[in-house]
């Protein structure tokens, strides 16, 4: 009996150790997946896009040892939406949130609309398939301990700016940390003594530094540029004084003499808009670069950790660049070729600088036409990490081939919708970029159709020439908005209900 006990014993632990080596095995094959979103950076911001008035050579460095993507797209022209697409997979006809709903614009709460509880991100995927998730940066999916907080949607780990509001601000009264609202002792509103963005890298580094031995998803979503446009005095000197004229913001609301705004309140971001910057052209150019130095950073410590072969790095940006707090994106040529900015479907809007840097897998120096959006990250970490998940919801196909070089299979078109601005649609299909705008109140108004093949800056408008692309955009249109409960057109809440 007790030989028979020992040889069950042998059998359990021969057992467990195959287990084991399994577990290790699938460990040491998944790789790591980094996604880097920079905030409000424009298609032409970035060295190799065309940026000629400042350098990125970390950004640089990523494309030259991976793949340049040509045609990709964001999830939405706006913050909320575009982050939305990127986790759920869907695109923003069908993703729960469609706009940047605040949940209340009061001091003491804040947070935008929160993610449905229903709603499957791609953390929560990847967090039952072995990952270590961690997320570091703007969330703006959800308020503090809502459904959507980041730690309720598959983080096993957050840091950061919960509110997309309080991110307007790089200088916070507060962070936080999972659910603990985390004091900036020195932040006061007038009183600036800690930037956020470098407390907030430190953290991530320390998430790569503690999953090196076991498969991680990181997801790095930095509030840089978006304004306020505001940068340590270390990167201010590099370039104050070189982007001349200079322009100068002057925080709205606070410029009058006859304001009721106490002007000792001028500096203080619990007031009004964003901070007030005198060399807003030097301030953007230094956010930029302390952005790519932190991408180089994020590059260094995963090959000094000796696992940069198995490691995807995926940089690309949440929308088109923006015109507030002072920005100047005509000034820095920051939307290249395209038409258009941040809250338009213009290529300008919604074509993004998009980098891929693998080395075990992708050539170096290579480029990508494969028209492509952010509810494709999905499928594509799905498939990266070897895990079986099937759902009819998914809007994206993983371009995981495109990576390999390998045949990959193509959109038949691409879908968008906003909101804001009197409502508007964009499809893209093969060469062919069709708007609508002003479609909240008439869901059947005009349709521009560009040959963005041949003008990429959506200049002539052929819908008059091609009749037939005209009513198939249309259809598609038509087809891909699913009405929402909460996001809706202007037609949508006066249409009788059944």
């Amino acid at each position: 009996m007790k030989k028979f006990l020992l040889y069950i014993g042998f059998l359990f632990l021969v057992n467990s150790c195959k287990n084991s080596n399994k577990v290790s095995e699938r460990n040491h094959l998944q790789p790591n997946i980094i996604f880097i979103l920079a905030d409000d950076l424009g298609y032409g911001d970035v060295g190799v896009y065309g940026q000629q008035n400042f350098e990125t050579p970390n950004l640089d460095r990523l494309a030259h040892g991976g793949m340049k993507f040509l045609q990709h797209y964001s999830g939405s022209t706006v913050c909320a939406p575009s982050r939305s697409a990127l986790m759920t997979g869907q695109h923003t006809g069908h993703t729960f949130i469609r706009g940047n709903s605040e949940r209340g614009f009061t001091l003491d709460k804040e947070g935008q609309y929160p993610l449905a509880p229903e709603e499957i991100t791609i953390a929560e995927v990847l967090k039952k398939g072995g990952y270590a998730t961690g997320a570091f940066g703007k969330w703006g999916l959800g308020y503090p301990g809502s459904e959507g907080d980041p730690t309720k949607q598959g983080f096993d780990e957050f840091f950061g700016y919960n509110c997309q509001r309080v991110a307007h601000n790089y200088y916070p009264t507060h962070l936080w940390d999972n659910l603990t609202k985390t004091p900036l002792k020195g932040n006061n509103g007038k009183t600036k003594t800690v930037y956020a963005p470098l407390i907030i890298h430190e953290k991530a580094l320390s998430f790569i530094e503690k999953n090196k031995g076991r498969p991680f998803f990181m997801y790095y979503p930095s509030v840089i540029p978006h304004a306020e446009l505001a940068a340590p005095e270390k990167y201010m000197e590099k370039y104050r004084g070189k982007f001349m004229p200079e322009k100068e913001y002057i925080k709205k609301g606070n410029s009058s003499p006859n304001s009721k705004v106490n002007p000792e309140s001028i500096n203080n971001y619990n007031v009004g808009g964003y901070n007030s910057q005198k060399e807003s052209h030097a301030a953007f150019a230094a956010m930029v670069s302390l952005l790519d130095e932190q991408v180089g950073q994020i590059i260094d410590k995963v090959d000094d950790l000796g696992i940069a072969e198995n490691t995807l790095i995926i940089f690309s940006s949440d929308n088109g660049p923006h015109l507030e707090g002072g920005a100047d994106p005509d000034y820095f040529g920051s939307n290249g070729p395209l038409r258009g900015y941040k809250r338009d479907l213009y290529e300008g809007g919604i074509r993004v600088p998009t980098l891929a840097y693998w080395p075990s897998q992708i050539t170096p120096n290579s480029k990508s036409d494969h028209i492509s959006a952010f509810w494709d990250f999905f499928p594509t970490a799905i498939e990266i990490a070897g895990l079986d998940y099937n759902s009819s919801k998914i809007d994206g196909i993983s371009f995981l081939p495109e990576l390999k070089g390998e045949n990959q299979k193509k959109h038949p078109y691409l879908y968008w919708e906003f909101l804001e601005k009197g409502g508007r649609q964009a499809v893209r299909m093969n060469q062919w970029k069709a708007v609508r705008m002003n479609m909240s109140k008439n869901p059947d108004s005009p349709i521009e159709l560009y040959n963005v093949h041949q003008d990429i800056g959506e200049q002539e408008n052929l819908a008059v020439q091609y009749p037939e692309v005209l009513k198939e955009v249309s259809r598609i249109m038509n087809k891909e908005h699913i009405s929402s409960r909460i996001f809706q057109f202007e037609f949508e809440k006066t249409k009788p209900r059944d």
